[in-house]
């Protein structure tokens, strides 16, 4: 199965968003796109997950694929607590004894067994956003789609919480979309780097990210120095 968007243009009455964008998504890999706020990448998110219609241009692919969404802000329901937040999203999809299981299973193998009965209420900023992840990957989707999901967090919870990220997808192959405008977000967490440019938007580069595979620092270095050359110009 191949994902990509072909030829997407969006425009908002006068001012155009997106101008002919084409992207290939890697099945099973991690695509960041990556570009200056207010560019139209989450316009582009949305158009991918069918939320909003482009103006002109073919997503393929994505149409009969089941898709989680992991959002900037946490959007657990208040009134229930971890384990309801969880079983939430899986109703329906398997019964009740598989659902437990499945929970427990989930939440046993990143450490988070102790908060199962937590409300939100309880829980750190940088708890509840792992616990959307970890609902983002516990519901059965071949492709995760995540709109800045570490952008409300400071230092220490965003590293910690990028690991979290790391960690499932280990455990869970997805074929997964990040959104972002942090430069170090995208050489630490993704396969393929697309560089945006201001809008309208288009594609200004393609950059497959070795980084993620070999962790060496002067990669690292010489990868962010390329990316933000790209998004000076």
């Amino acid at each position: 199965m191949k994902y990509r968007v072909l030829n997407i243009s969006k425009s908002y009455e006068e001012l155009k968003v997106l101008d002919n964008i084409s992207i290939d998504f890697p099945k099973d890999k991690t695509t960041c796109i990556l570009g200056p706020s207010g560019c139209g990448k989450s316009t582009l998110l949305n158009i991918i997950a069918g939320i909003l219609d482009p103006d002109s241009g073919d997503v393929v692919g994505f149409k009969d694929e089941s898709i989680s969404f992991v959002f900037q802000e946490d959007r657990l329901i208040p009134w229930k607590n971890v384990r309801d937040n969880l079983s939430f999203v899986l109703e329906g999809k398997m019964d009740k004894r598989d659902i437990e299981r499945a929970i427990d299973d989930y939440l046993k193998s990143v450490n988070l067994q102790d908060y199962k009965y937590y409300y939100p209420s309880n829980l750190s900023g940088g708890m509840k956003q792992r616990i959307s992840i970890l609902r983002a990957f516990i519901y059965p989707s071949s492709i995760l789609l995540m709109d800045e999901p570490f952008k409300s967090l400071d230092i220490n919870n965003k590293h910690t919480v990028m690991e979290f990220f790391k960690k499932l997808k280990v455990m869970e192959k997805r074929t997964c979309i990040l959104v972002t405008h942090d430069v170090d977000e995208a050489i630490e967490l993704s396969d393929r780097i697309i560089i945006l440019s201001d809008k309208p938007s288009n594609v200004k580069m393609v950059m497959d990210n070795y980084y993620v595979h070999n962790k060496n620092k002067e990669d690292k270095a010489h990868i962010k120095n390329q990316i933000e050359r790209e998004l000076m110009e």
